[in-house]
């Protein structure tokens, strides 16, 4: 039988150290945006919201809760973010086009997840990008509760 070859995270383009660094400097960014229903989860795979009934939990008090999930982007905002190397408000952005599709159905925002594909890991461009996304949540009083980066090198 053949000898499988392994290959590393690294040797695929995948920088484990940016990762790191970067998960440090947006612990505090995402944090921010918790309240009392966002259950803890360090380094968990997923997050966790908790949706009992406790009329000090919700601002409304909703008899028969229903969620209402949705996904968008920001579309081509991204290439001009890339172009002008300003990454502070495409998060606020992207918050902003989710919370809006939410809103029109009557619903309240609760938490919010990212995902953000890169070409390769900036742990400076990533942290602004994340405090953006932040903003924005605290803005509309939902709470970051995980997310995905996908790094993708050429």
């Amino acid at each position: 039988m053949a000898k499988k070859k392994t290959i590393s995270y690294e040797q695929a383009g995948v920088s484990i150290d940016a990762n790191d660094i970067m998960v440090e400097r947006i612990s505090r960014s995402v944090a921010s945006t918790h309240g009392p229903r966002v259950i803890g989860l360090e380094n968990g795979f997923a997050g966790l919201f908790r949706l009992d009934y406790d009329e000090k939990l919700f601002k409304r008090n909703y008899k028969s809760p229903v969620l209402v999930a949705c996904t968008d982007g920001v579309g081509t905002k991204v290439l001009i973010a890339q172009e002008m190397n300003r990454y502070e408000t495409i998060g606020q952005d992207l918050v902003a086009m989710n919370v809006n599709d939410m809103l029109v159905q009557g619903a309240e925002p609760l938490f919010f997840l990212d995902y953000v594909g890169i070409n390769k890991l900036d742990p400076e461009v990533m942290a602004a990008i994340v405090e953006s996304i932040a903003k924005g949540c605290r803005m509309a009083d939902c709470a970051l509760i995980g997310g995905e980066t996908a790094e993708h090198e050429t």
